[in-house]
């Protein structure tokens, strides 16, 4: 009987210790992987930003002859199975400039599931599919923002489907909130979008992108990078947008745009770069088209931005210089508040991330 007895007991720890063995398992597999970044800036309007002299419109990093800072940024994520999630909070004046509510402090939260190894379905509030920049600053190579960025949506809540046809083919379709950068609708979900990725060839990748709503509007969004050699990297964003027409407003337009982002680096710690980008507001079919970060139906501007980053590390040093010259004399203001055709700032930042 007494042998009986330590044979079951043998028996039920062995058993426990697989148990606790395949739960130590899952949980190693699926560990809670912890991002985010801090950053801080100073930045120098070449017109003193006296009345808002030589202001550039585009988003985040506004102060001038400031030590400012940027956010704190915190990103969670967990995979178990086939079940995962993402949540991201930010903190600051760039998270302020960049989500609907402050006070909610959210950038990202979104429940994913894979129905099968090549189809997934994601459900949530999550950063937009459209573009080539991003809300924190370790996704983008310049610090400060184009002004494609700062016109197209940063986030999208709705639900999307992605199969991976191959590891060079990918189809993205989902319906949205009708309006952009909401933590909730009270029109409808009923904006239709969609992103096509392609790898034409190694280290080359394509994205087609569109959202298609009828009070957000339509636009059209081409997105590529190409690391052409282990030193030199070329991006390119391209977008045209159509504003919604509301004829009790009187209201149409849009913009059309395009970007190009060549990189070299000279070391592993030590990459140059430029953004070139040429953006115009389209003057629609009504007398009151809509004006897009200061630029009038009309008019174009085209901007420079050379930027150098520094790695040390998790950390980045990022010193700027930034031209724009606009084809009328309504966007920006000289030191002396009158109007002018150009601006331009220069900054330093600095970026950890973790």
């Amino acid at each position: 009987m007494k042998q009986k007895l330590l044979l079951i007991c043998a028996l039920a720890v062995s058993g426990l210790a697989a148990k606790a063995q395949d739960t130590i398992k899952v949980t190693a597999d699926a560990p809670l992987v912890i991002t985010g970044s801090v950053d801080a800036y100073w930045k120098a309007d070449f017109a003193g930003n006296k009345f808002g002299a030589g202001a550039i419109p585009t988003s985040f990093a506004t102060d001038n002859n400031s030590i400012s800072i940027g956010m704190l940024d915190l990103g969670l994520k967990k995979k178990v199975g086939k079940a995962s999630f993402v949540g991201e909070a930010s903190f600051g004046p760039r998270s302020d400039q960049s989500i609907p509510t402050a006070g909610y402090h959210i950038q990202n939260l979104y429940i994913s599931y894979d129905l099968t190894d090549k189809l997934n379905v994601t459900g949530g509030y999550m950063a937009t599919f459209i573009g080539y920049e991003v809300i924190s600053p370790t996704g983008n190579f310049n610090y400060s923002t184009s002004y494609l960025f700062t016109n197209g949506p940063f986030q999208n809540a709705g639900v999307k489907f992605t199969y991976a046809f191959s590891d060079k083919v990918s189809l993205m379709a989902g319906i949205f909130n009708d309006v952009w950068n909401t933590y909730s609708s009270a029109n409808s979900v009923s904006t239709f979008g969609a992103q096509l990725m392609l790898v034409p060839v190694k280290n080359w990748t394509v994205y087609l992108n569109t959202a298609l709503g009828t009070s957000s509007g339509n636009e059209f969004d081409l997105t590529t990078t190409y690391q052409i050699t282990d030193a030199f990297k070329l991006g390119l964003n391209a977008a045209d947008f159509t504003a919604p027409t509301k004829a009790s407003l009187g209201q149409s337009g849009g913009f059309d745009g395009v970007a190009l982002y060549p990189q070299y680096a000279v070391t592993k710690a030590v990459t140059l770069g430029l953004r070139g980008e040429y953006f115009t507001a389209k003057t629609g079919t009504k007398a009151t088209a809509v004006s897009y970060t200061g630029v009038t139906p009309g008019e174009s501007v085209t901007g420079l931005t050379f930027t150098a980053a520094i790695k040390s590390g998790p950390l980045t040093l990022i010193p700027e210089v930034r031209l724009d010259n606009a084809s009328k004399n309504t966007m920006f203001l000289d030191s002396t508040g009158k109007p002018s055709t150009s601006a331009g700032q220069f900054l330093v930042a600095a970026v950890y991330s973790f």
